[in-house]
């Protein structure tokens, strides 16, 4: 893991250059290069995509003056320790019990460095990124960003394709095979679809300012907050302390940040 974070042209396709912004370029031209692939008579997947813009509820009252955000200190991650899964899977209505392809948006990695010997325990979900590749791949605008920073998958577009897995790095999404019952009225599913974490956006929205995962952790390794807010927690604590992006070196800029890896 890296440290310290008519076919229309390929011009038409991204409005944004290759120079300024390479990882988009390089998606459009991998896209021209295919020819286009064409979901309906005379409309190609990647116009859809650029067309697609995030007008649902999930939306409404994001703050752009905030970025929402996760610091994980691997020092205090305890290896066995599934807190922060029991809690999202509780607070989201998961049962991975249910079968081997349930859904799972968080997950715990052990990582051990083969020069020393040295051994961590970090959870692992969605990163948040800045620059989320599964937002520029979704045929439909299902997968969108917030102003406040949080990557969400709006259900009632998505139709199940899972660009957006592929996309992925952190291979942080799952997509839901099974019918679901006893869901929680907060956070609404559907078989079909692809998902992942939301950062809690549905208590964030309620006025709440943390995540089940970071209020379940008895060892502290959680901290959430505000990133652009200078005088929180979090932003002082990443002023202060070595912090990490994983897979920096995409230049995806992830809201999550880990300490001690």
């Amino acid at each position: 893991m890296s440290g310290t974070p008519g076919t229309p042209s390929t011009k038409a396709l991204d409005t944004k250059a290759p120079e300024a912004n390479p990882r988009r370029g390089f998606l459009s031209v991998a896209a021209a290069g295919l020819g286009g692939v064409f979901i309906a008579p005379g409309i190609q997947l990647m116009t859809v995509a650029h067309a697609a813009t995030p007008t649902n509820a999930l939306s409404a009252g994001a703050n752009p003056q905030v970025r929402w955000g996760m610091l994980i200190d691997a020092g205090k991650c305890v290896e066995g320790c599934s807190d922060c899964v029991s809690a999202c899977n509780t607070e989201n209505g998961l049962n991975p019990t249910v079968s081997p392809t349930s859904a799972q948006w968080i997950r715990k990695i052990e990582i051990k460095q083969i020069s020393t010997g040295r051994t961590a325990s970090a959870p692992v979900m969605c990163q948040h990124c800045a620059e989320p590749p599964c937002v520029d791949v979704c045929p439909t605008g299902a997968s969108f960003k917030r102003a406040d920073g949080i990557v969400l998958v709006d259900r009632h577009s998505c139709i199940g394709c899972r660009y957006c897995m592929m996309a992925c790095p952190y291979k942080a999404r799952s997509f839901v095979h099974e019918e679901l019952s006893e869901q929680v009225a907060d956070v609404p599913r559907g078989k079909g679809c692809v998902e992942s974490c939301t950062l809690c956006v549905h208590r964030l929205d309620q006025g709440d300012k943390t995540t089940a995962c970071a209020q379940a952790c008895s060892h502290g390794a959680i901290l959430f907050g505000d990133l652009n807010d200078a005088s929180s927690d979090i932003a002082r604590k990443v002023r202060e302390i070595q912090t990490t992006q994983l897979r920096a070196d995409l230049k995806l800029d992830p809201g999550v940040r880990y300490h001690g890896l």
